[in-house]
């Protein structure tokens, strides 16, 4: 391990030893000038980044930076056409002279094709509304060096979406799993988010959750956002870990715009389910104190209260005269309260005509109450039943039947805070940034359940039938003892579980440097550049989990009862949160009765601490001639990592620990921890070839990474033992290695109008070392430790992902008033995933989890005048989402399409008003097992529509 080291840094210092040689010792052209300048629109009102400026002449091509610079070096004294391109706009081209070692200056500014005569709001249409949008995505996606899609908000802080993950719903290949019916986190190709990276403003977003990489984007309000890129093949100079693709999300830079902003917005938001209205707020800025000097930021708020009503069922069995049943059915009613608020801040200084500095930060904070009551049966054996239906008798085994209520309030915050800058002097461009990054999740008290229980047994006691013939929505029907499971005072209390404390915590801090030096050829131009980059991130979970398993005196579920807001089935009397608070606080703890015991295990087995150090060093060429652009090189990234957790065994009492035959339940804790090593040398490829003017040819091929999940390689060994020496065990695995995975790309896209694209393309990757969870149901040993039963995380042998991407966006301004202001984007992305696990029986074949094979959106606008109207539906087929021990035991959740709507009216320049409908088809989301048989529900639930309506001024 030791020499890894070694040979990891030595090899990251040689890259860069070998870099700064080789742009030291070349010569540059005698006597070459420097072009530069700036594009904007022709209103003045902001840059238009990815603009394309064109030399000619010598075939060389720049593209336009975030603050609209563009700049050409080593350029011959001569006479040049200079070309600018943006799409939408009218081309424009001018001829300047240089003389040798001059400096020349040239800026631009489009006007949109044939806007003579037009109204001043037809005028904005470049960096205004919908077409802004795709105009700017469309701009960006062709200056791009590798496979990537951009979305972007328009001049005045428009984005199409509420958060950022809801945004992403809309690019080609993106699906987004949702949590509660929201989007939350992010598929890229129908992969795993957790094979997806996530940044703010080049920097590691970080996961708030305690054991995920997975980065869970609702956190983040798309109101304090320019811009996000999803790029899909790598070059050298950018971080590795990533298979899926790499979300770069950017805050506004006080250089995007030419003139001062400051708008706001105010809207409310009603939920059908619940039927309540929710407020949100945004404000947006940029203020240019000079020409030098710009500070941007925005602050949004979001207090959203919604319902969700869930059905689950587990246990799935047969009866030897082949009758199929669910031995756990719960009917689960949520209501949810989300109030989210951030802002960003950013300073941009020019100081002086070779250097740009900034510093940006974002601090976002997801505050998360979630109030759950519930109706749980748990059931024996069915006695008699159809295929359809199974029904149960006390009389024949015991029946259970809980009423309980969940009071959990999660908070978490994300902060980032970056400082850096650009310097250009000559051929030579230094880039630097240092960066500090924080991610928590905390609860405090939260109720997690507090549970009332009646068992029914014998004749008479009760008797229940389950209809399964509508798969998704199982009827309960009680036989006889009906006064029995109504009774509230029946109901006795049976636990009491609390999150007394959890702190998960995930802090990064990274250094980057980067240099480049670029060389002007007889045909072209090439640009070597190597750096540096350090990351050390720390993350830890420290829980308390209390236990509370008995009541000095009587409660019932009486003493707290209440009505449910279910709307799937009468679930009768449930626990009033009102009551369940005013008894839970601590001055009314003191009769609940803790099992200290249990509270402990509970709350060892989740801690664990892990730090990983990442150091990383390039090398990387890119040269240019008229169509061809080639970057080519190889990153090194050398890891880092310790670990430290328990082992946690939980043996019952007339059990054997070390030969000792146990009197009463006991707790064995033991510390553990672990160190890995490792160094990936990670090549990369990506070509670009203008085949004509209107259609460009890309292929990108590189090798990249995913380190392990935190909560898949902590040392985290739980085994709980019974008095007969059966022992079950849920293992953390920190002998797992990264993925790691070569892929290839290439796209072709046709630019058949300057408003317009159509883009086909395939990517194929290999991945080796993939992991899975793998359930073994017969006696085995892991880590030296025995078990009868376990659930363990482990690497696979190789993974093969291939598939198809087709998109299309296009502005309809070629067809006669007033059909000029349609607008579609359609994409469709086609995933096949092969893989195989190692279980007891041996390798079993199987797709790659969270993997939908077929991904889709569709959206047609509307965007003329004053008038914007959009319908967009975004779908995705069914995909694994567990393995079980066997094929019949996998969790599948079936295929989603969501239709939204929205539409804006803008009564004058600065004033508009926007009414949208969110889930307008009443989406669902369901989780089946596939039998055999039937289709087996495990989980559903519904969400309803929901309303939003409100204004936005800009001034």
């Amino acid at each position: 391990m030791f020499q890894s080291s070694l040979f990891g840094r030595g090899l990251t210092a040689r890259l860069l030893a070998s870099s700064m040689l080789a742009t030291a010792v070349a010569v540059p052209m005698a006597s070459a000038g420097t072009i530069s300048g700036e594009v904007a629109d022709s209103t003045g009102t902001r840059t238009l980044r990815g603009a394309e400026v064109s030399l000619v002449e010598l075939n060389q091509n720049a593209e336009v930076g975030q603050d609209g610079s563009y700049r050409f070096v080593n350029v011959p004294a001569g006479t040049y056409t200079l070309r600018v391109r943006y799409p939408g706009a009218e081309e424009q081209s001018r001829v300047i002279t240089i003389a040798d070692a001059d400096t020349a200056t040239e800026s631009f500014t489009l006007a949109p094709r044939g806007s003579d005569g037009d109204t001043a709001v037809m005028e904005t249409v470049l960096v205004i509304g919908q077409q802004a949008n795709l105009l700017s995505s469309i701009a960006r996606q062709r200056a791009s060096d590798t496979v990537e899609t951009v979305l972007t908000r328009d001049a005045i802080g428009q984005f199409p979406d509420q958060n950022v993950a809801e945004a992403l719903r809309r690019a080609p290949g993106i699906n987004v799993l949702n949590d509660q019916g929201e989007g939350r986190f992010v598929s890229v190709r129908g992969l795993d988010p957790n094979l997806n990276s996530a940044s703010i403003n080049g920097n590691r977003v970080l996961a708030t959750g305690g054991d995920e990489r997975a980065v869970a984007l609702d956190v983040i309000p798309s109101e304090l956002i320019e811009s996000i890129e999803i790029k899909k093949s790598l070059t050298p100079d950018m971080d590795a870990d990533t298979i899926g693709g790499s979300v770069e999300i950017n805050t506004t830079s006080a250089f995007d715009r030419k003139k001062d902003l400051f708008s706001i917005s105010y809207e409310g938001s009603y939920n059908d389910l619940n039927e309540k209205t929710s407020p949100k707020g945004s404000v947006d800025f940029i203020k240019l104190i000079g020409d030098n000097l710009g500070l941007s930021g925005g602050f949004s708020y979001y207090d959203r209260e919604f319902s969700t009503d869930n059905v689950e069922m587990d246990g799935w069995s047969e009866t030897d005269d082949g009758l199929v049943y669910a031995e756990d059915v719960e009917y689960r009613d949520y209501d949810v309260r989300r109030e989210r608020y951030g802002f960003t801040l950013g300073l941009d200084f020019r100081a002086s005509d070779n250097t740009d500095l900034y510093v940006r930060g974002l601090y976002s904070k997801f505050d998360d109450t979630e109030l759950r009551t519930r109706l749980v049966f748990g059931l024996g054996e069915a006695s008699s039943g159809t295929d359809t239906s199974a029904s149960f008798d006390s009389a024949d085994e015991e029946i259970t039947v809980e009423r309980d209520l969940k009071d959990r309030r999660e908070i978490q915050t994300v902060r980032t805070i970056s400082a850096g800058g650009k310097t250009i002097t000559g051929p030579w461009t230094l880039t630097y940034d240092a960066a500090y990054s924080e991610a928590d999740q905390t609860e405090n008290g939260s109720i997690d359940p507090i549970i009332f229980r009646q068992d029914f047994e014998g004749d008479g006691a009760l008797g229940l039938t389950f209809d399964y013939s509508d798969m998704k929505l199982p009827m309960f029907n009680v036989d006889f003892g009906a006064g029995g499971f109504n009774d509230p005072t029946a109901y006795e209390f049976d636990a009491l579980e609390r999150t007394t404390s959890e702190d998960a915590k995930d802090t990064e801090a990274s250094f980057k440097f980067d240099v480049a030096r670029e060389f002007a050829l007889n045909n072209g131009t090439f640009e070597v550049k190597s750096g540096a980059k350090f990351r050390q991130r720390d993350k830890s979970l420290d829980f308390e989990f209390d236990i509370f398993d008995g009541y000095d005196g009587d409660l019932t579920l009486a003493d707290v009862a209440g009505s449910a807001t279910y709307g799937l089935v009468d679930i009768g009397v449930v626990p009033s949160l009102s009551r369940v608070r005013a008894l839970t606080v601590p001055a009314n703890i003191g009769p609940f009765e803790r099992d200290a015991l249990e509270s402990e295990f509970a709350s060892t087995v989740e801690s664990y601490e892990a730090d990983e150090e990442i150091l990383a060093g390039y090398l990387m060429g890119k040269y240019q001639t008229g169509p061809l652009r080639v970057i080519g090189g190889v990153r090194v990234e050398q890891t880092k990592t310790n670990t430290s957790g328990s082992r946690a065994e939980l043996i019952e009492e007339g059990g054997e620990f070390g030969g000792v035959t146990l009197e009463e339940d006991t707790l064995f804790i033991t510390p553990v921890s672990y160190s890995n090593d490792y160094t990936d040398v990670l090549p990369s490829v990506n070509v670009r070839y203008d085949v004509t003017d209107k259609i460009v040819a890309r292929f990108g091929a590189f090798q990249s990474i995913i380190r392990p999940s935190f909560g898949k390689f902590a040392p985290r060994f739980i085994i709980e033992e019974n008095d007969e020496g059966e022992r079950e065990g849920e293992f953390g695995n920190p002998e797992l290695d990264p993925y790691r995975a070569t892929n290839f790309d290439a796209t072709l896209e046709y630019y058949f109008s300057p408003e317009a694209v159509i883009q086909g393309g395939v990517f194929y990757k290999k991945i080796d070392d993939y992991i899975v969870d793998v359930v073994f149901d017969d006696p085995g040993t892991f880590n030296g430790i025995d078990y009868n039963e376990a659930v363990i995380p482990l690497n696979g042998e190789s993974a093969e992902v291939r598939g198809i991407e087709l998109s299309y966006g296009q502005a309809f301004t070629m067809l006669p008033a007033p059909f000029d202001g349609l607008i579609a984007n359609v994409n469709y992305t086609y995933t096949d995933t092969e893989a195989e696990v190692q279980t007891e029986d041996g390798l079993r074949a199987i797709p790659l989890p969270t993997s939908s094979e077929h991904t889709y959106n569709i959206v047609i606008g509307y965007d003329k005048g004053p008038v914007s109207l959009r319908l967009s539906g975004a779908g995705r087929s069914s995909y694994l989402d567990e393995l079980g021990s066997d094929a019949e035991g996998d969790r599948y959740v079936e295929p989603h399409f969501q239709i939204d709507a929205s539409a804006k009216y803008r009564f004058t320049e600065n004033f508009q008003v926007f009414a949208e409908l969110v889930n307008l088809n009443d989406a669902t989301y369901t989780a089946y097992q596939t039998g055999p048989g039937r289709d087996r529900l495990l989980q559903y639930e519904e969400y309803s529509w929901t309303a939003k309506f409100g204004f936005k001024a800009n001034f």
